[in-house]
């Protein structure tokens, strides 16, 4: 599934044929976007109109449209699938979606501009990339505790933390800083830095 921003769509592509077997239209300027963990769904952020595009992947059609807020930029999914996070950069916050209704159910006020989420094996937390501006960037990352909807740390990385993932054992997370141009290594028992590498 491949974001298309200039022209509104998701391509989907065949990876065994190695080409595109149907386009899905979305909301204004689809950007970053995660398939549910069963696989039936894809929720796309739609930046310039504030909603989150629900794919069928069996149709292929969008399914449904959700307002979520200020420019929404990516989405993530618990791992039970129950609850997709959403960041809202210019809301300096992000949205709590209820898969099974579809609806929005909490939003969390998190650091300036952020950008992605990841969700720890557990779905105890989701972790968010705080960016900022390109005139004044932002270095933290925000830990929201999934059962609260409150933020219980706040880890400074490097400059412009832009890009977050979650091991798969849950130990580290992996801060992308855009820009210092280094990753930031997270030991999730300490939930601090522990390394820098430089990229």
């Amino acid at each position: 599934y491949v974001s298309n921003s200039e022209d509104d769509t998701v391509s989907v592509v065949d990876l065994a044929a190695g080409r595109v077997v149907a386009s899905v239209a979305t909301g204004d300027y689809p950007h970053g976007l995660r398939i549910s963990p069963d696989g039936a769904s894809v929720y796309v952020a739609n930046v310039r109109d504030g909603t989150v595009s629900v794919i069928d992947t069996a149709s292929r059609t969008e399914a449904g449209r959700i307002a979520v807020g200020p420019a929404p930029v990516q989405v993530g999914f618990t791992p039970d699938g129950g609850r997709v996070y959403v960041s809202l950069r210019d809301g300096n916050s992000v949205a709590v979606i209820d898969t099974a209704t579809r609806q929005v159910i909490d939003r969390v006020a998190v650091g300036r501009g952020p950008i992605q989420v990841h969700a720890t094996p557990d779905g105890r937390f989701v972790y968010v990339a705080n960016q900022g501006t390109d005139a004044d960037p932002d270095n933290t990352v925000s830990v929201i505790e999934a059962a609260s909807g409150a933020v219980v740390d706040t880890i400074e990385t490097g400059a412009g933390a832009h890009g977050v993932a979650v091991s798969d054992d849950g130990a580290f997370v992996f801060v992308s800083n855009i820009v210092d141009g280094t990753v930031s290594e997270i030991a999730f028992a300490s939930q601090s830095v522990v390394r820098t590498h430089r990229v």
